[in-house]
């Protein structure tokens, strides 16, 4: 039963309202003055609501107000007072009340204000709950039903959708069904992308890869009238996006959002390199050789964006423009792209490179801290948020946004909790990464992988005449026979890129402009 704590020195002339709430199920405390509400609310810790008559004897509803607060921050407070003064409601809502009523009050008016302060978080889990059991078939219906390209893409931006309203419920079990859900529905899509994805890199109709990206989504959509700005955020998903949509949507409007998607091995040195270069990395390898490093050999791996951009612009565009390239490796960089930000509006394109989103997840993996922090997708999702929130790019953003321009916000791959260990022997030049492998001799599971004996096919180099390329299905993930047993436990449940899942191939590319 929920109990309600209610003060007025008027309280015997509310007998109808009390005895209404009572019948809907409520316990009220009943006192007439200030004094007593605060030793009652001592004695009562699980009050979940106060109704606070504004003038009472001995000290106010105002000033009964302040130490109530001082005890208790998060108890719902509604004022009622026959007053409707401004500054009075001014002072009331200044010291965090929740509500106000204006005597005579009536029982409905009444109800509706509990139902908007307590019931309304439980109503809305259970209609959330209710939703999704009914949409339950559906999305199994879709998962075994074959599905296309675009019906894939929508598919998974209904389990994101159902995902994010079921964080905001307490129903554990339903999040259990979705998250199998979704599980099911990644072994269909691994399936599914291995089954087409050669077929897609040679034809016309497939879908936008990364290589294509500025080529098919950015160079059209270009402003001759006003700057553009892309951020490219290294490691965001597409719930990661839609977790910063409403945090954007103060200063700026979506104008469009599409999907791309990353090539194989999704991964920030293949993926990256080729929307920077406009080529498939076997293509950057034979044009650039200088530029390109495979995996076994020594040095950063994607030190050369602002060149391959700089020749895809030229390569593409019809008209010189004025553009710059910054990447944010660390809080130096950050404070300097605070500082240089309105100077970035100078030019026809600035690109921006921010990797924080990827750093945090390799810090994940590595700190027992981060993973208590981010112990599942929700709390994932929340850090991204927080991040966002308090980060210097958003403070960038947020200063020039009364400034006109065209901003883009996208991302390189995403990424995927792994939960499932997925043996391969390999000798010592293979590479170490655990979502993708590339080496000369290797046994591993066939089903638990698409492999590239031929690299050349999937645009890939071939570091050796007999290297091939595996990559990861499902949340499976790469283990070395020596010390399984350790290395599983570290990196079971930890977030990895570089395979074939949803949330690592399909991409968001958004065009937003300033309200």
């Amino acid at each position: 039963m929920i109990k309600i704590l209610w003060a007025d020195d008027e309280i015997d002339m509310l007998k109808p309202q009390l005895f209404f709430l009572e019948k809907k199920g409520y316990e009220v405390i009943q006192v007439t003055n200030g004094y007593d509400a605060l030793e009652m609310l001592d004695e009562h810790r699980d009050v979940e609501c106060i109704f606070l008559d504004e003038s009472m004897p001995g000290i106010t509803g105002l000033e009964t107000l302040e130490k109530i607060r001082a005890k208790n921050k998060s108890v719902p407070i509604v004022m009622i007072t026959k007053n409707e003064a401004e500054d009075l409601m001014e002072q009331a809502i200044g010291s965090q009340i929740n509500d106000y009523l204006i005597k005579p009050v009536n029982p409905n008016q009444i109800l509706m204000s509990l139902k908007r302060l307590i019931d309304n978080k439980r109503l809305v889990s259970e209609k959330t709950a209710s939703d999704y059991q009914q949409e339950f078939r559906n999305i199994a219906m879709q998962i075994q039903g074959g599905l296309d390209r675009e019906e894939w893409n929508e598919l998974y931006k209904k389990i994101i959708n159902w995902e994010m309203k079921l964080d905001q419920s307490d129903n554990e079990s339903l999040k259990g069904i979705l998250e199998m859900q979704k599980k099911e529905a990644n072994s269909s899509f691994s399936k599914y992308l291995s089954q087409y994805y050669l077929e897609w890199l040679k034809a016309e109709d497939g879908p936008v890869f990364s290589h294509q990206l500025f080529k098919k989504y950015l160079f059209p959509r270009l402003s001759t009238e006003m700057p553009n700005v892309v951020v490219l955020f290294d490691n965001l998903r597409y719930d990661q996006w839609k977790i910063l949509e409403p945090i954007l949507n103060g200063s700026f409007r979506v104008t469009e959002e599409n999907i791309f998607y990353s090539i194989l091995p999704t991964a920030t040195q293949y993926s990256r390199n080729a929307i920077f270069a406009g080529m498939m990395p076997s293509d950057i390898e034979k044009n650039y050789r200088d530029r390109w490093l495979n995996d076994n050999e020594k040095g950063g791996k994607n030190q050369h964006e602002d060149f391959f951009l700089g020749k895809q612009l030229q390569r593409l565009l019809k008209r010189d423009i004025k553009w710059e390239y910054v990447k944010i490796r660390n809080i130096n960089d950050a404070r300097s792209l605070q500082d240089n930000m309105h100077n970035y509006l100078n030019n026809d394109l600035t690109v921006i490179v921010y990797n924080f989103i990827d750093m945090l997840s390799h810090a994940r993996t590595e700190m027992e801290v981060l993973k208590e922090l981010a112990a599942d997708e929700k709390a994932y999702r929340s850090l991204t948020r927080s991040w966002f929130l308090n980060s210097p790019i958003w403070s960038a953003l947020q200063g020039v946004r009364d400034k006109p321009m065209k901003l883009f916000i996208t991302t390189d791959h995403g990424t995927i909790r792994v939960n499932q260990a997925s043996k391969v022997v390999a000798d010592r030049e293979t590479s170490t990464n655990l979502r993708y492998k590339v080496g000369k001799n290797m046994r591993f599971e066939a089903g638990d992988v698409l492999e590239a004996e031929d690299p050349h096919q999937f645009g890939l180099p071939k570091p050796n005449i007999s290297s091939r390329f595996i990559f990861a299905k499902e949340d499976y993930f790469f283990l070395y026979p020596n010390n399984y047993a350790h290395y599983n436990r570290i990196y079971t449940d930890t977030f990895q890129h570089g395979g074939i899942s949803l949330e690592e191939v399909i991409c968001p590319f958004i065009e937003l402009e300033n309200k």
